[in-house]
């Protein structure tokens, strides 16, 4: 029997094939999940209606900007009118102004950083909120982080710190949802060449990085993320919650 079978998910996060949340949500569909998309905007929307797709012609595919409570409400309305229930949510979305990915930290904006911020953790919160009323044969939320929140990583700067944060969200919800058999956890992953990581100032030589110094040498493939997010919304990551788990071939074990 499919893991995830009989299981509804909800995916936020894909613009392209090359998505994060991409890889994670083949690995749910192929083990039985059935998925519904959001997808920000309209510069993305023909991207996410074409790999939806490829799921079936009546995947459910819904506008979302996280930062608007009534699209959000929309989103999960919807989703309860039609299946009644859920029992995934991936989030795989953050964002902070260009210009605050170059440069030094310190000249970060106050509007760079509250953007950054309500993108790329609050959301967490506000998806986490309306997503919990419907799983109530409770259900994983993952949240997708980078090495960046707990060291510095150059020209990361507004981000890690949004990062950090969101990895301090995804350990009190835990603590609030854990009643409901809710858990809440974060993939750390390792580079990948995905849209919002190209907008990332020395990005190519963060992937050779990893390669040289990870214990694998390596850097991770997308189906080992997938396989990873599969992990945690199956059965057998039923007694983790709170936790921030590392996908980098190793790279957050080393000190030099």
């Amino acid at each position: 029997m499919a893991l995830l079978a009989g299981k509804i998910g909800v995916v936020f996060g894909v613009a392209n094939k090359r998505s994060i949340a991409w890889a994670v949500a083949q690995a749910w569909r192929k083990e039985g999940a059935q998925l519904v998309f959001t997808y920000q905007g309209d510069r993305v929307r023909e991207n996410v209606e074409e790999l939806a797709g490829t799921f079936g012609e009546d995947t459910l595919i819904l506008p979302c900007d996280v930062t608007r409570d009534d699209q959000i409400d929309h989103v999960f309305k919807t989703v309860a009118e039609k299946f009644g229930k859920m029992h995934l949510l991936l989030h795989s979305v953050a964002f902070a102004p260009k210009d605050a990915l170059e440069g030094h930290f310190v000249n970060t904006s106050r509007e760079a950083f509250r953007i950054a911020h309500d993108v790329s953790a609050y959301s967490l919160v506000a998806l986490a909120r309306s997503a919990a009323p419907l799983m109530t044969e409770g259900g994983s939320i993952i949240g997708m982080s980078y090495y960046g929140a707990e060291k510095v990583v150059p020209h990361y700067n507004v981000m890690g710190v949004a990062k950090a944060s969101l990895e301090a969200c995804t350990r009190y919800l835990a603590y609030d949802l854990g009643t409901k058999q809710i858990r809440v956890n974060c993939i750390s992953a390792g580079p990948m060449n995905t849209l919002a990581a190209r907008g990332i100032s020395g990005f190519s030589d963060m992937i050779k990085t990893y390669e040289a110094r990870s214990p694998l040498k390596r850097n991770l493939l997308p189906e080992e993320l997938g396989a990873t997010g599969l992990f945690l919304a199956s059965d057998g990551a039923a007694a983790i919650t709170g936790q921030v788990i590392y996908v980098d071939c190793g790279y957050q074990i080393m000190g030099m």
